[in-house]
């Protein structure tokens, strides 16, 4: 039996009535899953993807400001938020990757730009070493969770029992339903967000289902072999890392620029774990300038406009 089917999920017609950007959703079949994704604006493609326990929400604010000039995608991945249909195959790094390739391939869009938030920069990562983004000139991490976590059980064999026992996930929604107990669990990544922001969160959390697709993706990460390919990455990547980070620690962005000469980090002296979330005009500002700086002609460049430079 999969794992993930007797859990309870998000009903689109109920949670989904008052989804941010609600207006650019749509549901799309690829393979065995259905996804729930938005796409807004026009310009180059540019892919978002946010990380784990999260869904398409974690870049409610960025969308729309960054669709202005991009044709802005942000799907909900295998196991989270609306997205259906996945096996617990499509929980591992690898397996995500290649759901993705196939659902870019149905929307026939040429990715030229992409940032990921945690876990979502490791599997955008993994998708150009594996030479999944052709065209793709620049890769953003916001707080990439991209190097093993030392001494954490977590990810591993305590997230794989804890996927594997139905009750688990049960027992997390059950928590969830207190507002209080979302809040701490948010603040324990450094960061706070406005009280809608929580609610979202908890308002996911409250449902088994996508309790269990974060659970699986955390008992089926492999980020020792995307560590050690990344010395075949060729595609220019900036990791954006936060100093109040208490979820993955700033210094990992620092520490993989060693491993390829394509990879840069910037650290930020603000902001914690959902930096994207707590500062989206700084995030989409940054992206933007980054865009222009790897020669990809947005809707600022067109208009002659420049956002101001960041300090390096």
């Amino acid at each position: 039996m999969n794992a993930l089917s007797i859990h309870r999920y998000p009903d689109w017609n109920v949670l989904g009535r008052d989804w941010p950007n609600r207006e650019h959703s749509r549901f799309v079949r690829s393979g065995a899953l259905t996804w729930h994704m938005q796409i807004a604006g026009s310009g180059p493609p540019l892919l978002l993807i946010h990380g784990t326990g999260a869904a398409s929400h974690s870049f409610r604010h960025m969308l729309p400001d960054l669709a202005r000039d991009f044709t802005v995608i942000v799907p909900d991945l295998p196991g989270h938020g609306f997205t259906r249909g996945a096996g617990q195959h499509d929980l591992t790094l690898s397996g995500m990757a290649r759901a993705l390739t196939a659902l870019i391939g149905e929307l026939k869009l040429a990715i030229v730009c992409a940032a990921g938030h945690s876990a979502g920069a490791a599997i955008l990562l993994r998708m150009a070493i594996d030479g999944r983004l052709p065209q793709c000139k620049l890769i953003v991490g916001f707080n990439a969770a991209i190097r093993p976590i030392a001494g954490s059980g977590i990810y591993g064999p305590l997230a794989r029992l804890l996927f594997i026992n139905p009750i688990a996930p049960k027992l997390f929604a059950w928590r969830a339903e207190s507002m209080d107990a979302t809040r701490r669990l948010l603040a324990g990544t450094g960061s706070t967000i406005e009280p809608a922001g929580v609610a979202l969160y908890r308002a996911l959390f409250r449902h088994s289902g996508h309790v269990a697709g974060t659970l699986g993706m955390m008992a089926n990460w492999d980020l020792e072999s995307l560590n050690t390919d990344l010395a075949k990455l060729t595609t220019t990547t900036m990791l954006v890392a936060t100093k109040g980070d208490k979820a993955v620690p700033y210094a990992d962005s620092q520490s993989v620029t060693a491993l390829s000469p394509a990879i840069t980090a910037l650290i930020l002296d603000e902001g914690g774990h959902l930096y994207h979330e707590e500062h989206p005009d700084e995030a989409a500002r940054l992206l933007r300038h980054l865009a222009l700086d790897a020669g990809i002609a947005t809707g600022t460049a067109r208009t002659g406009r420049r956002e101001p430079s960041e300090d390096r």
